[in-house]
């Protein structure tokens, strides 16, 4: 009897081993084996083509074959400001084969839109950040004719001049809250002039229809260069390394700090080796020399960041919408 149990221990004991052999082989890519695509893999653009996101996207899609072995297919999809392609990708197989590509205005648009926009989409449950590899300072930009050149300087005008208006992308977009915020900190009074995306709000302030808009740098540098537009403040805690000359509204003593960045994400339970293998490798294409010259002539930082970094940065940005809303009651369609 005693032999028994002894065959029996032994007779358990291999056949654990080999189930979890097993187990490794059958869980693959998140069981730590090297995730390899079999198919074409989409990148849904939250925005229409032209933007700084659309052109993160289609510099990664240009890249990512050569390292993945497949081609990389673009597919603009904007509504309801980023969640109609959140909406989409949520409910994609969590296969590494569909990614969002998006900016910060889809952290915001859940506390803005009415509840339920993008199809119930929630950007925190239902989508796994895979990195951020770019940003784009917001800046605020004006028509020569407004006169001035500093955050100091727009101040006074404003106050000379209240209820002037002010361009942005959209009603609830991050430029909107960095609006009211500039508003809420100098005491001043500016009314918002809403339009259907950065590049028509800078296009009508180029012609000087209206005086002020709240952008990002990303397409807009040449109007910055050309003289046409002149930069007043960046939204970043420090100087931009794009507008070195150009100060940041806390060097003047107004407390707003607003990037604008754009984050990537896979559907939710998307295995973490293919996370991490696609965190790696758009990762490496951002520091790639020519990348980085490419974007920077746009007005983009190519960066990069792991996983978490990705994470705290949508968690908190998000967190940081929120209380705004609250604040300033901003809404949106």
């Amino acid at each position: 009897m005693q032999h028994f149990h002894i065959h029996r221990r032994h007779l358990l004991a291999s056949c654990l081993a080999w189930l979890a052999t097993g187990a490794i082989a059958a869980d693959g890519p998140a069981a730590g084996a090297a995730w390899q695509p079999t198919k074409p893999i989409n990148f849904v653009v939250s925005v229409a083509p032209g933007s700084s996101v659309d052109m993160v996207a289609r510099l990664l899609a240009d890249k990512l074959p050569a390292a993945l072995g497949q081609p990389v297919i673009v597919i603009n999809r904007p509504g309801a400001s980023g969640l109609i392609a959140a909406s989409s990708v949520a409910r994609a197989d969590p296969d590494g084969l569909t990614i969002l590509i998006g900016s910060n205005t889809m952290l915001g648009a859940p506390h803005t839109l009415p509840k339920g926009a993008g199809n119930g989409v929630d950007v925190l449950r239902d989508l796994s950040p895979i990195i951020v590899p770019a940003t784009s300072p917001m800046v605020v930009m004006a028509h020569p004719s407004f006169g001035a050149k500093t955050p100091k300087e727009m101040v006074a005008q404003l106050k000379a001049r209240p209820g002037q208006p002010y361009a942005t992308a959209g009603q609830g977009s991050p430029f909107h809250f960095a609006g009211e915020m500039f508003k809420s900190a100098t005491g001043t009074e500016m009314t918002h002039t809403p339009y259907r995306g950065v590049m028509p709000a800078v296009v009508d302030t180029v012609a000087g229809q209206v005086p002020l808009t709240f952008g990002a740098l990303g397409g807009v540098t040449q109007f910055l260069e050309s003289g046409r537009l002149v930069a007043i403040a960046v939204g970043e805690r420090r100087r931009s390394p794009l507008l070195p000359d150009v100060p940041t509204f806390r060097e003047s003593g107004i407390p707003i700090d607003f990037t604008l960045f754009f984050p990537v994400f896979a559907p939710a339970k998307t295995p973490p080796a293919i996370i991490s293998r696609l965190n790696r490798e758009m990762g490496a294409i951002m520091q790639m020399p020519e990348t980085r010259a490419k974007l920077l002539a746009a007005g983009v930082e190519a960066r990069s960041s792991t996983v978490e970094e990705a994470r705290e940065m949508v968690n908190e940005q998000y967190r940081v919408f929120g209380k705004l809303q609250a604040e300033f009651k901003i809404t949106s369609e």
